[in-house]
C-alpha cells in the first residue's frame, strides 16, 4: 500500500473518531472530552499536511513550522487529558508537577519555531531543536508510564496502555528517520517512518476510547446506584411521613374521646343537682333575685362549656370568663364561704392567646370540694395566669384544710364522690404534649406554716399555648 493511500485511510479514522468524541462532548460536558478532541485535532493537522492536495496551497514555512509544533502541541494537551483523568494533584503529585514546567518548555519552543520558520538566518536551529523536544517528552513519558500503571483501576492501565503503544510509535518513527530506512522503498507505507508513528497514535486513540467508554459506564452505573439510593430515602421520608400523621391522626382520635369524657365529666352530677337544688331554694325563699341571677350565670356556663367543648383551642378571655362564672355559681351555692380572685398577666390581653379548653376548673373544683368545703371559717382561692418560656404557667392556690386532713375527712363520710375529672385532665394534657411537642406539668405543693400545719394547696399547671 502507498503511503499516501495509508495516510488518507488514517486521517479519515482518525476524523471519525473524532467527531464522535465531539458528540459525546456536547451530550456530557466534562473537559476530558474536550482535551481528547483538541489532542486528535492536532494530530489530524499533522498528518493532513502529508496530503497533496492540502500542502500544496500552503507555503514551505508554514509547513514546516506545523510539522514541527503540532505533534509537541499535542503531547502538551495530552498532558492535560491524564491529569483530568487521574487527578493528579491527588495520585501522583510530582508528574503534575513535571507536566507543568514541561508544558512552559514546549510553549518556550513553539515560540522559538515560529521564530526559526519565518525568520532568516536560523535555520540551522530547526532540527537540534525538533530532536531535543522530542527527547525531551519520550523520556518524561518513559518515566510518567510506570507511574501511572502502578495505580489501582481500569482507567489507569488503559492509560499506560495507550500511552506506551504511542511512545513504541514514537520511538520506532525516530529509529527508522535516523536509519534512513524509507530509502529502502519510499511509496510503501511500511518503510515509512510516519507510518509506525500513525499505528502508535491508532492504537493509543482505541485504547482510550475503550476507556472513555468504560469511564461513561461507571459514572452511569454510580450514577444509577444514587438514584436508587435517593428513591429509597425518598420512599423511607414518605413511610416516615405516613407513620407520623398516622400517629397524629391517631392522638387527634385519643384527643377527641378524651375531650368527651372532659366534657362528660367536667361538671359532675352533683354540681347539677347542687345548682338546680340551689335555684329551687331560692325560689321556695321568694329570692327572686338570686335565683335569676344563679339562673343566668348557671345557663351562661353551660352554653360555655358546650361552645368550648368542640374546640381543641380556645381563646384565653372565653377560659377566663368561664371559670369567673364558674366560681361565682359555685360561691352562691355555698353561700359565699370563700372569696376568689383571678389574676391575669396584663401582656397576654395584648395579643390573641389561645389555651386547651377546661384544664384549670377541675383543680378549682377540687380546691373548692376538699379544701374550702371542710374549712370551718371563710376561705379564699387565687386564681394566676402568667407566661413563661414554655408557654402559660397556670396556678390554684386556696387557703383549706389541706389534702391530708380532706382525705382523713372523706373517709368518715358514709357516701363519697369519687371525681375523675382530674385524671381525665392528666390524661388529656399528656395527649396534649405529644401533639404540640411541648411539655406540660401539673405540680401540687401542700402548704405549711412554721409549725408544719397545713394552709392549703397550691396547684402549678404549665400549658402550651397558641
Amino acid at each position: 500500500m502507498h503511503f499516501n493511500t495509508w495516510n488518507l485511510l488514517f486521517t479519515g479514522m482518525v476524523s471519525s473518531i473524532l467527531l464522535l468524541n465531539l458528540v459525546q462532548w456536547n451530550i456530557y460536558r466534562e473537559r476530558v472530552y474536550g482535551f481528547y478532541a483538541l489532542y486528535m485535532l492536532a494530530w489530524l493537522v499533522y498528518f493532513s499536511l502529508r496530503i497533496n492536495s492540502f500542502n500544496a496551497s500552503i507555503s514551505a514555512n508554514t509547513q514546516n513550522f506545523v510539522r514541527a509544533t503540532a505533534p509537541i502541541f499535542a503531547y502538551a494537551v495530552y498532558f492535560n487529558f491524564i491529569d483530568s483523568l487521574l487527578q493528579l494533584r491527588r495520585t501522583i503529585p510530582r508528574l503534575l508537577h513535571l507536566f507543568e514546567w514541561t508544558r512552559i518548555i514546549i510553549l518556550g519552543y513553539i515560540l522559538l519555531m515560529s521564530v526559526v520558520c519565518f525568520a532568516d538566518g536560523f535555520e540551522a536551529v530547526y532540527n537540534p531543536a525538533h530532536t531535543l523536544i522530542r527527547l525531551l517528552v519520550i523520556g518524561l513519558a518513559a518515566y510518567a508510564i510506570p507511574k501511572i500503571s502502578r495505580l489501582q483501576g481500569v482507567i489507569p492501565r488503559y492509560l499506560a496502555l495507550g500511552s506506551s503503544l504511542l511512545l513504541v510509535g514514537a520511538i520506532a518513527s525516530m529509529l527508522m528517520t535516523t536509519g534512513q530506512f524509507y530509502k529502502i522503498n519510499p511509496d510503501s507505507f511500511l518503510f515509512s517512518p510516519l507510518s509506525y508513528l500513525e499505528f502508535g497514535i491508532l492504537g493509543e486513540l482505541i485504547c482510550f476510547s475503550l476507556l472513555l467508554g468504560y469511564s461513561q459506564r461507571q459514572g452511569a452505573i454510580k450514577s444509577a446506584i444514587v438514584e436508587q439510593e435517593l428513591a429509597r430515602e425518598r420512599e423511607k421520608h414518605q413511610r416516615e411521613q405516613i407513620e407520623v400523621e398516622l400517629v397524629t391522626e391517631k392522638l387527634r382520635q385519643q384527643m377527641s374521646v378524651v375531650q368527651m369524657k372532659a366534657l362528660r365529666s367536667q361538671m359532675n352530677p352533683h354540681f347539677f343537682y347542687n345548682s338546680l337544688n340551689a335555684i329551687r331554694l331560692f325560689v321556695l325563699q321568694n329570692d327572686s333575685d338570686n335565683a335569676d341571677k344563679f339562673l343566668v350565670k348557671f345557663s351562661r356556663l353551660m352554653r360555655l362549656i358546650l361552645e368550648n367543648s368542640r374546640q381543641e383551642w380556645v381563646p384565653l378571655v372565653n377560659e377566663l370568663e368561664q371559670l369567673q362564672l364558674y366560681l361565682e355559681l359555685e360561691q352562691l351555692r355555698f353561700g359565699n364561704k370563700f372569696n376568689f380572685s383571678i389574676e391575669a398577666d396584663p401582656t397576654l390581653s395584648k395579643e390573641p392567646v389561645s389555651i386547651p379548653p377546661m384544664i384549670i376548673q377541675p383543680y378549682i373544683e377540687n380546691a373548692i370540694l376538699h379544701g374550702i368545703a371542710y374549712k370551718k371559717s371563710r376561705g379564699n382561692i387565687t386564681v394566676c395566669i402568667q407566661r413563661n418560656t414554655r408557654g402559660l404557667a397556670c396556678s390554684v392556690e386556696d387557703d383549706g384544710v389541706g389534702r391530708k386532713r380532706a382525705g382523713e375527712l372523706k373517709s368518715k363520710t358514709v357516701s363519697s364522690h369519687t371525681s375523675v375529672g382530674l385524671k381525665v385532665t392528666e390524661e388529656r394534657l399528656q395527649l396534649i404534649g405529644q401533639q404540640t411537642g411541648q411539655p406540660t406539668q401539673v405540680i401540687i405543693h401542700d402548704k405549711v406554716n412554721a409549725e408544719q400545719e397545713p394552709t392549703g394547696t397550691k396547684v402549678e399547671i404549665y400549658l402550651p399555648m397558641m
